[in-house]
């Protein structure tokens, strides 16, 4: 129940920059952003649940704020917004509804009152505003001091030597038997030592977080009573998911501690951000936080006021908005400064650059000010270069500093091992996607090449199923791509023919190897080098279980999985030839050869006609690493020895000759997915024009040493 506000000469005006919860002089200044409110309060919220609310006296350039004498941090506060109910022209403020801080670096419980949030009595788009007071039902935001546990120094891995880990922090540890059980799905069991060293011995310089902004379930979840497990769906841009806290209420410092320990190990942090929508869905869903102070200032509406989604989850950040620029590039800066993040994923990146919900604008505002900030222009900008419609495909769109989830690699890697394509789009795929990025500036590994992800099949389910298996998701397995591009080899899911599982695990090693074999940057799902499956489901986006979360639990698979993953990490790691930094162009290497050479296997160079034969399943690729242009971190130039990469997806063996002694006078054999762990049946160099039969769907890296 809400107290009398306190009177107004208690309250000094303060300053409207920066936004958020600050404390100072003896207080706490409250700065928020309404240009259509006639009058903001701030509300203190007690431990019993009553209230006390303060009207802020000023307001300067749309921003309300004031400094409330007495406030300490750990203070819980909300705002109530009185101004304009008009759904007609998408503006819903409704006083009765308590406003998350959109600055609050902290959150504090959850929506319990789906109804209560409701910020219209009856109609969504109706005249009528709820009356039911939110308190009670809905988050909070809590004053937070700065600062915490340092975050180390940043590693600044180069992004030619990156090799990504998308992980979820809570599905990570959740099973990891050598975590503390309270650790266990935390930030802190993150940071454990034994996580830290399978990253370390894995070989990956960089994890990627699924979402770890504060988010809250989607009114479809919680009407359903299920959950969203992965975090597309948030609340909070500056506050650090409370959920994976050990301790409630100090996720701020147990997200910087893991930030930390990573950092000490060598290994940067990137976190996948979703600046394209947030928790509060359509005009249905609850007003939570953004809708009730500005609708239209943060979100995409049309013309005639009704809101607009582009992303397919009820509304659309407005990328034009300053304030949605504003807000965007001051979270990103808190979380790089204070937090110690060291780049970004954007989760739907094409909607950044669609101002109005227009055509894509690599030169958006939005886009821009990310990329010209002094902070931020030094993080890995990774972009996922798609949103929910045809027009937001932007694969290879983006502008000179963007990296972008290349969706194309992972299509033409899938088909290709399966035996559906030829290789002339391979052939690209391998060498960087010239075709993609070889323009607006780029380099070769800002293709951020993968072949699965969060949201698909694992690495395990993408050889053992054709068809997706969302049955545990509720939705009568509608969700979820049916564009898998996956092989079950013959019986859909487990197995006890020894053949398809012997061919099911030669195949995972094939879509690993070539992936960590392309030039470009190689990011792949946690799990997959444990053999870890979800049983075909393709969106477990809602599965807060064993479906997501890794086992650890060492099987012979699992084992023989870990060794392949490893021993290819390293090779690329000690291999500059095999990572490069400048796209192919056929240059002249000290060797007198091209940089680059393709091959049939007759060990003679690929002709045109060749390229075109859509029968073509084998192929080989001659990288000369006398010319690597890699460098080390210094800048000087790294050369390497000579490579040749021979890739066969026929289903019958094949007789491959390798080339001539131009290309080397002798071949190594250093990786061949025939067997378990990638060691090569046998070490004789082999000549110049030898025959080497290769199995049916398998892979081979020889290597020819330089001369010393």
């Amino acid at each position: 129940m809400a107290t009398h506000p306190t009177p107004d000469a208690q309250v000094l005006a303060g300053r409207p920059f920066p936004l958020g919860a600050h404390p100072e002089a003896g207080g706490v200044r409250f700065a928020v952003a309404s240009s259509v409110a006639d009058r903001v309060e701030v509300c203190l919220v007690d431990e019993d649940g009553a209230e006390r609310r303060i009207e802020l006296p000023e307001r300067t350039f749309g921003v309300w704020h004031g400094l409330v004498p007495g406030v300490t941090p750990g203070q819980k506060y909300g705002y109530r917004v009185h101004g304009p109910y008009d759904p007609k022209s998408g503006l819903r403020c409704n006083p009765h509804k308590l406003l998350v801080d959109p600055y609050a670096r902290r959150i504090s419980g959850t929506l319990t009152n789906l109804q209560a949030a409701l910020g219209y009595a009856d109609d969504p788009d109706g005249d009528e505003p709820s009356a039911v007071d939110s308190l009670g039902s809905v988050p909070l935001s809590v004053v937070t001091s700065p600062g915490g546990p340092d975050t180390g120094t940043k590693p600044e891995i180069p992004f030619e030597e990156t090799v990504v880990y998308e992980l979820h922090v809570k599905g990570l540890t959740a099973q990891h038997p050598d975590v503390p059980e309270a650790l266990r799905g935390t930030y802190l069991g993150v940071a454990h030592p034994a996580v830290i060293d399978h990253l370390v011995r894995l070989g990956v310089t960089s994890v990627e977080l699924l979402p770890v902004q504060a988010f809250c379930d989607e009114p479809s979840l919680i009407r359903a009573g299920r959950q969203n497990y992965w975090g597309y769906s948030p609340l909070g841009y500056f506050a650090p998911h409370a959920g994976y806290a050990s301790e409630p209420g100090r996720e701020v410092e147990e997200f910087r501690t893991m930030v930390a320990a990573l950092h000490a190990a060598d290994i940067e942090v990137i976190v996948d951000v979703v600046y394209n929508h947030t928790c509060e869905g359509g005009p249905d869903g609850p007003t939570l936080s953004f809708r009730g102070y500005e609708a239209t200032a943060y979100y995409l509406h049309d013309a005639d006021g009704h809101m607009a989604d582009i992303t397919g989850c009820g509304n659309t950040l407005e990328a034009s908005s300053p304030t949605v620029i504003r807000l965007v590039t001051d979270s990103l800066r808190y979380w790089t400064t204070e937090l110690g993040v060291d780049g970004f994923r954007f989760d739907l990146a094409s909607t950044m650059g669609r101002p109005r919900g227009g055509h894509f604008d690599p030169a958006s505002a939005l886009l821009t000010a990310i990329t010209t900030d002094p902070v931020l222009s030094r993080c890995k900008l990774i972009a996922e270069p798609w949103d929910a419609t045809g027009e937001g495909y932007k694969v290879g769109s983006f502008g000179a500093q963007w990296a972008e989830w290349n969706g194309v690699y992972r299509d033409t890697v899938r088909d290709f091992w399966r035996g559906a394509t030829g290789v002339a789009d391979l052939a690209f795929r391998l060498s960087g996607s010239s075709d993609l990025y070889d323009h607006s500036l780029r380099r070769p590994w800002q293709s951020i090449n993968f072949v699965d992800a969060h949201d698909g099949f694992t690495l395990r389910d993408l050889v053992s199923y054709d068809h997706k298996h969302n049955e545990a998701n509720g939705e009568d397995n509608r969700d979820g791509t049916n564009d898998n591009r996956s092989w079950n080899h013959g019986v859909e899911g487990d197995t006890d023919d020894p053949q398809i599982i012997q061919l099911r695990r030669r195949q995972a090693r094939n879509l690993f190897a070539t992936l960590m074999l392309s030039t470009g940057t190689p990011m792949f799902v946690a799990g997959d080098e444990r053999w870890r499956t979800q049983h075909g489901n393709n969106n477990a986006y809602c599965l807060d279980d064993p479906t997501s979360w890794i086992d650890w639990t060492p099987t012979e698979a699992s084992e023989e999985m870990l060794a392949f993953a490893r021993r290819v990490i390293f090779l690329r790691a000690e291999s500059p030839a095999l990572r490069q930094p400048e796209f192919f162009d056929g240059r002249t290497t000290p060797t007198g050869r091209p940089d680059l050479i393709w091959l049939r296997p007759d060990g003679e160079e690929m002709d045109e006609a060749a390229w075109a034969d859509e029968r073509y399943r084998t192929l080989g690729m001659w990288i000369d690493g006398s010319n690597s242009q890699s460098r080390t971190r210094e800048g000087g130039v790294l050369t390497d020895h000579s490579w040749l990469l021979l890739m066969h997806a026929g289903a019958e063996p094949i007789d491959v000759i390798l080339p001539g002694a131009e290309f080397g006078t002798s071949f190594e054999p250093t990786l061949d997915t025939t067997t378990a762990d990638g060691a090569p049946i046998s070490d004789e160099p082999l000549a110049a024009r030898a025959t080497v039969t290769m199995q049916e769907r398998s892979l081979l890296l020889l290597k020819a040493p330089r001369a010393q």
